[in-house]
């Protein structure tokens, strides 16, 4: 299982990556909001978020909670970036994951809560990453809403029969009693979970898939 690690929660950003440089996590989870895509801001200005990227010593993978992307990923280009994820909800997102997969950089799609698995089937293809948010983004410390296990376990269906190589992320709500829920992901996004003990990353890495 892949951890990555979101540091979405009040405090000294730049102590938290810190932190997370030096732990057993995969990737530091970059949320970025610019306040029209989902209420609240984050990472916003495109000088603050290179300034946090640049602390980081473990890959990078950004979750782009914005309408109109193109401007922070023709920035990211500039870095050495895992992978961008972008939302299915936004008008332009096929034109979106082409251009970050044009700088040979990973494209994700992430969908919302209300958002039915079945309608990035026909993109499913040109993804590396499907980002299934199992609370509403914007905000750490929601409550998982239990739908997205089916979500997780009808994907990996279709991935498994198409024989494609797109990993499944989830993100939101993880915590003890959530994880044998999402066992079947490849990727865990958390925060509070894990910044509250860096020890959980290990009960991440340890979770094993049907």
């Amino acid at each position: 299982m892949i951890v990555s690690t979101s540091f979405l929660k009040e405090g000294n950003y730049a102590n938290y990556i810190k932190e997370l440089n030096n732990s057993n996590t995969d990737c530091i989870h970059y949320d970025v909001m610019d306040g029209k895509f989902v209420d609240n801001t984050n990472l916003k200005s495109l000088k603050e978020l290179e300034k946090y990227i640049g602390l980081s010593k473990k890959k990078i993978d950004i979750h782009l909670m914005v309408e109109n992307p193109e401007k922070y990923i023709k920035m990211l280009s500039l870095y050495n970036i895992n992978n961008i994820t972008i939302h299915k909800e936004i008008k332009n997102y096929e034109d979106m994951i082409d251009l970050i997969k044009s700088y040979g950089i990973k494209a994700g799609l992430a969908i919302n809560p209300e958002t039915s698995i079945e309608s990035i089937y026909n993109i499913l293809h040109k993804l590396d990453i499907v980002l299934i948010m199992g609370v509403y983004p914007g905000k750490s410390g929601q409550s998982f809403i239990e739908n997205t296990t089916k979500k997780i376990k009808d994907l990996k269906q279709v991935i498994k029969e198409r024989n494609l190589n797109t990993k499944i992320s989830v993100d939101g709500g993880i915590n003890e009693e959530v994880l044998p829920l999402v066992k079947d992901a490849d990727i865990i996004v958390s925060a509070t979970y894990i910044l509250n003990d860096l020890s959980n990353i290990d009960k991440i890495k340890s979770l094993k898939s049907n």
